[in-house]
């Protein structure tokens, strides 16, 4: 039976006595994307963190392609690129892009990565300095180059546009949408509701830690007319939450 990517079943977390996550559920099938919008402080990096088994929930089960997320076999083939991503100054771009390869355990091809960065409007001579003379933006194509090159099924991407430039952004967007088109599987943090658009089969919002919405961004649209994406997305927040019963637990 072909295993679900990512389970997501009750969870609850707190920090300091206060409740971010309060009984979450969310499931994304294989070859779907879906983008997880919230307000600040709405416990989208605290889920993603919980996800990869970077901090523990108090209760609620995560399974990623049916194996349980605190077991090293749940990230067998999953590529993370973090909100604020930073590799060690000390190393060059080509000396991370090849350490990335090996933690993957996939086989160094310096064409591709070339390939790789050239898609992404990452200047090649560039990966020659060391990465603390980057800029955000180039920093940031270089954890999106990595990504790529991962051969990986399953994509958990914390706000993966953040700091890129127009042409990046664009750039950036066709890269995550041949993922999608490859069949990947697709978790992502956004501020933008145009890349939304753009990327996600389902925007899952999440509020007050609960899950809040989730169906396709047009249905959001229809459900909460407004003039954009994002002005529907306020509307919905500002509503009594609208999700179906949240997917019960498979019995083991």
């Amino acid at each position: 039976m072909t295993q679900t990517p990512i389970e997501i079943f009750g969870l609850c977390k707190s920090h300091a006595g206060r409740p971010v996550l309060d009984r979450f559920s969310l499931t994304v099938g294989r070859g779907e994307s879906v983008a997880l919008l919230g307000l600040n402080g709405a416990g989208k990096t605290t889920l993603l963190r919980c996800l990869l088994d970077f901090q523990r929930a108090e209760s609620g089960t995560i399974r990623i392609d049916g194996f349980d997320a605190r077991t090293a076999a749940a990230r067998r083939q999953v590529s993370f690129l973090p909100e604020r991503f930073q590799a060690p100054a000390f190393l060059t771009g080509l000396e991370f892009l090849q350490l990335s390869a090996r933690l993957h355990g996939v086989p160094w091809d310096a064409a591709g990565a070339e390939v790789a960065c050239g898609r992404l409007a990452l200047d090649w001579p560039l990966l020659r300095q060391p990465l603390g003379r980057l800029s955000k933006g180039s920093s940031q194509k270089l954890g999106l180059a990595a990504c790529l090159l991962s051969n990986r099924r399953i994509y958990i991407l914390d706000e993966p546009l953040s700091g890129l430039d127009v042409q990046a952004r664009v750039l950036a967007l066709d890269q995550l949408q041949r993922l999608r088109e490859e069949g990947c599987t697709l978790l992502f943090t956004c501020h933008e509701p145009a890349d939304v658009d753009v990327l996600s089969h389902r925007v899952a919002l999440l509020h007050r830690g609960t899950l809040h919405y989730c169906d396709t961004p047009a249905r959001l649209r229809a459900d909460h007319p407004g003039p954009s994406l994002g002005a529907s997305v306020l509307a919905c927040l500002a509503a009594p939450a609208h999700v179906s019963d949240p997917p019960l637990e498979p019995q083991p």
